[in-house]
């Protein structure tokens, strides 16, 4: 089997459903002929590898371990999905302070273990907060480290694929920005329909003002409706996405949807956030977006409630002041 490269690619949290999905994928995609899988569940994370390796896959070493150490050291890629799953009544934010601590300490494992790592994609909830933890405590640049972000987009993509009643394909440019949550920036003004700007079908009879409004609606609530459907969690999508994002980073075909990504500028600053990105070798950047005053308003509601996420750990203690950061990252 071909792959990208051969550098140690560690799946983090491989023993549940979105690990296990992406373990197998990474290798179907030909990512890496390295494949290192950790879940601190000894006897799950058996059972993928030994699923795995029953698969007689050819030109991949698999290796396992519930050793966080031993997992880590010389990784040059890691995706992370190892934090708490959410359940069904529960939000994203839900997960805040537990799944805050598990960043915390996976940041510190990335310092002490494998520091030369080249990046690292985090995909547990609230995503945007992780992320930026795993980011603070690992010592990373920030282009080193990125958040999964597209579902929303993609989500937005299916919704519009299914009202007009055209294949996804013909629905291009879908854009969410800001949280991965429920106060998400959704843009009309990036998207276009078989050819035609979203923004000249809101409004008409083919896409009334509240039919867009319930679309929006189904894309805020996406996550919640495949809890409702499957009694679980996504962990098909998040899986997939991921490792194109990876995949990008690898030198492997270019990523089309948002990411998250660390932000520091006069506008939005200290904070990880979806914003319209490239990845490539060098790791992850991004623009500022802009979008009509209504959805600029709405990009920056979703950055305050982020910014209050992240104040609400500083307030009680979990992380420290941000004029304190640079002294645990001196490249932020």
């Amino acid at each position: 089997m071909k792959t990208l490269t051969s550098e140690k690619l560690t799946i983090v949290g491989a023993a549940g459903m979105i690990g296990s999905n992406m373990a197998q994928s990474a290798i179907l995609m030909g990512l890496s002929s390295n494949i290192c899988l950790y879940d601190p569940y000894s006897k799950g994370l058996e059972g993928v590898a030994e699923e795995l390796l029953q698969c007689g896959f050819k030109g991949v070493t698999i290796t396992y371990t519930n050793n966080i150490d031993e997992a880590l050291k010389d990784s040059k890629y890691v995706i992370t999905s190892g934090g708490a799953a959410r359940k069904e009544g529960m939000t994203r934010e839900d997960l805040l302070k537990g799944n805050a601590e598990v960043a915390i300490q996976f940041g510190k494992d990335i310092k002490q273990y494998c520091p030369e790592v080249k990046h690292v994609v985090v995909i547990f909830n609230p995503a945007d907060i992780t992320g930026l933890l795993v980011l603070l405590y690992s010592g990373l640049k920030p282009s080193q480290v990125s958040t999964l972000a597209a579902l929303d987009s993609t989500r937005l993509r299916n919704e519009l694929a299914k009202h007009f009643n055209i294949h996804p394909d013909n629905v291009t440019n879908c854009r969410t920005y800001g949280g991965h949550g429920e106060q998400m920036a959704v843009f009309s003004s990036t998207a276009s329909v078989d050819g035609k700007p979203l923004n000249d079908l809101i409004g008409t009879p083919i896409l009334t003002n509240e039919t867009w409004k319930g679309i929006k609606e189904k894309v805020i609530q996406g996550g919640k409706r495949i809890i409702e459907l499957r009694g679980r969690s996504s962990f098909q999508s998040p899986a997939y996405l991921s490792l194109e994002m990876m995949q990008a980073v690898m030198g492997g075909d270019k990523f089309n949807w948002p990411v998250g990504v660390y932000v520091s500028s006069n506008k939005f600053s200290n904070i990880m956030m979806a914003m319209e990105t490239t990845l490539d070798k060098s790791g992850v950047h991004y623009q500022i977006v802009e979008g009509t005053a209504e959805e600029q308003k709405a990009l920056e509601q979703s950055y305050r409630h982020l910014c209050n996420l992240r104040d609400e750990l500083i307030k009680s203690g979990v992380i420290p002041e941000i004029d304190k950061w640079n002294s645990i990252n001196p490249n932020l």
